[in-house]
């Protein structure tokens, strides 16, 4: 007579299942994959010599970045995501070697000039606003929070396109007026995209509504979109949703959300991680429709 037990091992059991049980990706494979082919490409070729050949070989490259993509999408401190393949010391050390080279920001511009090349950057209604997100270790982009009790916070103001693809961001502490942010965050626009054409209109909200931010436009020669304070604006007339929806897109990658970095330069390395990230999923689904590659995945991401 056959024992009960083997009931347990038919291919639907829990245990079956936990034999079959592999790790789930930070991020989908279509993304990491062209991600790190254009990240390689801005590496550094490194010559390994040493006269006695009994150095600690260097951790590649690959193992660095799949784990800074697990501590962006996480969240989770570095000693968290450490482990015999790749230390959380290598991890900041790497990591502040790729911002010394600039790295992630020559990352960022390739990534968006690929987006404008394949899809086209919709520049003619632009939308800017800002998104306070939690820094409890406090730091150089971190002050007082004024929507959450005082306690430190940072504060993120973004320009998007009319699809939401940002296209320039500045941190700053949470304290911080949005209004005085808009010239810094234009700024960072026309780093990377250079001159704005004329006829651009931005779309901001009553935080906005100054006299002095109408002529920071008009210097700039720009229109502009302002919902005026003490009146209600219809969601109809307004093109402020897509940076709303960009910034939430941003929040998805917790390392954002609950930042403990105190250097200023290494929350501008996450805000353009981020960037990235989204840019190539906006790409890839909006490319799914219009072109066939090799890697394109069974269904629209």
């Amino acid at each position: 007579m056959e024992s009960g037990h083997g009931m347990l091992d038919h291919p639907g059991s829990y245990q079956a299942s936990r034999r079959r049980r592999m790790s789930v990706p930070a991020l989908p494979p279509y993304l990491i994959e062209p991600i790190w082919q254009q990240l390689e490409a801005l590496l550094p070729e490194r010559e390994v010599s040493h006269p006695l050949g009994c150095h600690r070989p260097r951790i590649p490259e690959r193992v660095v970045f799949e784990k800074l993509v697990q501590v962006l999408v996480f969240g989770c401190a570095y000693h968290r995501i450490a482990d015999e393949t790749c230390s959380a010391t290598t991890l900041r050390s790497r990591r502040d070697e790729w911002i010394e080279m600039g790295v992630m920001d020559g990352l960022r511009e390739m990534v968006l000039g690929a987006y404008d090349r394949f899809i086209g950057l919709e520049v003619g209604e632009m939308a800017v606003d800002c998104c306070i997100t939690k820094a409890p270790c406090g730091g150089e982009k971190a002050g007082s929070n004024p929507v959450d009790r005082g306690k430190q916070g940072t504060k993120r103001s973004m320009a998007v396109d009319e699809r939401g693809i940002p296209l320039g961001a500045v941190s700053a502490p949470a304290n911080r007026h949005d209004s005085p942010l808009l010239a810094p965050t234009l700024d960072a626009v026309t780093e990377t995209l250079g001159v704005l054409p004329e006829g651009t209109s931005v779309h901001l909200d009553r935080g906005y509504d100054s006299d002095l931010t109408r002529e920071r436009l008009e210097d700039r020669g720009l229109s502009w979109e302002i919902s005026e304070k003490g009146k209600p604006a219809p969601f109809w007339a307004t093109y402020r949703w897509v940076v709303e929806r960009t910034s939430s897109w941003h929040n998805a990658h917790k390392k954002l959300v609950w930042c403990t970095e105190r250097a200023g330069r290494v929350v501008d390395f996450w805000m353009a991680f981020s960037d990235v990230v989204i840019i190539v999923r906006r790409l890839i689904r909006e490319a799914w429709s219009r072109y066939r590659w090799e890697s394109r995945p069974p269904r629209r991401p």
